[in-house]
């Protein structure tokens, strides 16, 4: 899992709806770009979980609103993956921990790592300063109080961790859906609010702020 350059895979499962937030990889990609010295592609691959291409890129995306349930091939393909030192950051585009993405994505979880694997990360991981700090935690998205999904601020972030670090990053936020759109209208925002996708991305990669 070494390529020369950053590359932000999205896992294409059989099962749900994979495909969301369109615009988001490229925006995400013009921060690291804005931010960061590090190269990359500059478009995003897709990358069938059930395929070994998923072992070329050491960061992925998933994403749904819909049933998460992997088959056989996409099930070991996931649970190698992270084992061997891959990372996953997962969105729930629902922003419900009681929808079907939450339930089924986190069944999957416990199936594959073990029931207590999925567990709530503090405030203070360095996920929250490995570029920009976020001391209070995850930043809340627009999503979280729109009266859809289960309509509450979620104040932290859920991981499985191996070998003392995140292997799968499970958001309930709806980080996806807050990023979707061009990047050239970020300069209207008071606060540039896809600032934590770097984080995100750098923690994965193991890039030091410092």
């Amino acid at each position: 899992m070494q390529s020369a350059k950053f590359t932000f895979a999205r896992l294409k499962y059989n099962s749900g709806d994979w495909d969301t937030d369109q615009r988001m990889p490229a925006n995400i990609l013009n921060s690291l770009l804005e931010y960061t010295t590090i190269p990359l592609d500059e478009e995003e691959k897709i990358v069938e979980l059930g395929s070994n291409e998923l072992f070329k890129y050491p960061f992925c995306y998933l994403s749904g609103h819909k049933l998460v349930q992997f088959s056989k091939q996409e099930a070991t393909n996931f649970k190698t993956y992270v084992h061997n030192g891959g990372f996953v950051f997962v969105d729930d585009c629902n922003h419900d921990i009681d929808g079907l993405f939450a339930k089924s994505f986190e069944a999957q979880m416990s199936s594959l790592f073990g029931q207590a694997a999925l567990k709530k990360i503090p405030n203070t991981h360095p996920l929250y300063n490995s570029f920009f700090k976020f001391e209070k935690g995850p930043p809340t998205t627009s999503f979280e109080l729109n009266g859809w999904g289960d309509d509450l601020v979620h104040d932290y972030l859920k991981a499985v961790t191996i070998n003392n670090r995140i292997g799968v990053l499970y958001s309930n936020k709806d980080y996806g859906c807050e990023w979707d759109y061009d990047f050239k209208n970020k300069r209207f925002l008071a606060e540039d609010n896809t600032k934590f996708g770097v984080n995100i991305i750098l923690y994965a990669m193991g890039v030091n702020a410092s």
